[in-house]
This record gives structure tokens, C-alpha cells and sequence, in this order.
């Protein structure tokens, strides 16, 4: 099974972040239609929808490239992610207005107040989760179609 290992690296990363992401916007649809919480998730969807599956599918494809000769395990090149993500998906927020930075911290769509303690904080969240969605659920999917891990 060594035809186009590239295009299954990159569907291997590209499945993840899809399901979660329409796991996210179910929750979302609930909370704004249900709950009525003024969260205007459609000005803001494309990025997660469009951005992150297939940074996930070229950041796989990249693994499987690097492997033969960096033996990093999958986890930690995971992990390495969000410092490209986090600092691209907040400049877009910022530049089309969807986070406002004030004196005590970020509001997000003028309806959440984010202090700044929490944004020390929010990094190391982000490496945990990326690491254990890489280690167990990207690398069981490189397995599964049979590339390196």
C-alpha cells in the first residue's frame, strides 16, 4: 500500500479537526437558536472551517515527509501547530473586528470578556489538546492507513 501516501497523510489529518469542528458548530447552532446567546458564529466559521482541516492535512503531510530522517514523535510535531494557528487565526479576529483588545483583556464579539491571565494560560491548553488529538487520534488514523507513526 505505497501508492500516494501523501494524499492519505493529508486525509489521515484532514478527518480530525472536521469532525470537530462539526461537532463545534453543532453546539454553537444549539446554544444561539436554543439559548438564545448572541454569538454571531456565521462571521466567523470560515477561518476554523477552511484554515485548520487542511493545516492539519499539510502539517500530516509534512510528518510523514520529516519521519524517515527526525524521528519526532507525532504528538509533539502536533503540538508544535498551534504556534502557527493561534498567532494567524488572532490577527484575522482582530483585523475583521470579531476581538476588540480593551485595558483589561479581549472582548470577543462583543459579548465575551476574555482577561489577560487567561491568554498566559491558553498556549499550554492548546499544546495539551493538540498533542493528545496528534498522539492518539491523527496517529491511530496514520495506522489505519498504513504510513508512518
Amino acid at each position: 500500500m505505497n501508492q500516494h501516501p501523501y494524499l492519505r497523510a493529508y486525509m489521515a489529518g484532514v478527518a480530525v479537526p472536521t469532525v470537530l469542528l462539526l461537532v463545534g458548530v453543532t453546539v454553537f447552532l444549539f446554544a444561539r437558536f436554543v439559548f438564545h446567546i448572541p454569538l454571531p458564529i456565521e462571521r466567523v466559521i470560515v477561518f476554523p472551517l477552511t484554515i485548520i482541516p487542511n493545516a492539519f492535512g499539510l502539517w500530516n503531510m509534512l510528518y510523514l515527509k520529516l519521519y524517515p530522517r527526525w524521528k519526532t514523535p507525532i504528538g509533539l510535531h502536533g503540538a508544535v501547530l498551534p504556534f502557527l494557528l493561534g498567532p494567524i487565526g488572532f490577527t484575522v479576529a482582530v483585523a475583521l473586528g470579531f476581538i476588540r483588545v480593551i485595558e483589561h483583556g479581549l472582548v470577543a464579539f462583543d459579548v465575551i470578556h476574555i482577561p489577560y491571565w487567561w491568554l498566559a494560560i491558553a498556549p499550554f491548553v492548546a499544546i495539551a489538546v493538540y498533542y493528545l488529538l496528534w498522539k492518539y487520534a491523527v496517529g491511530f488514523l496514520n495506522r489505519e492507513v498504513g504510513i508512518a507513526g
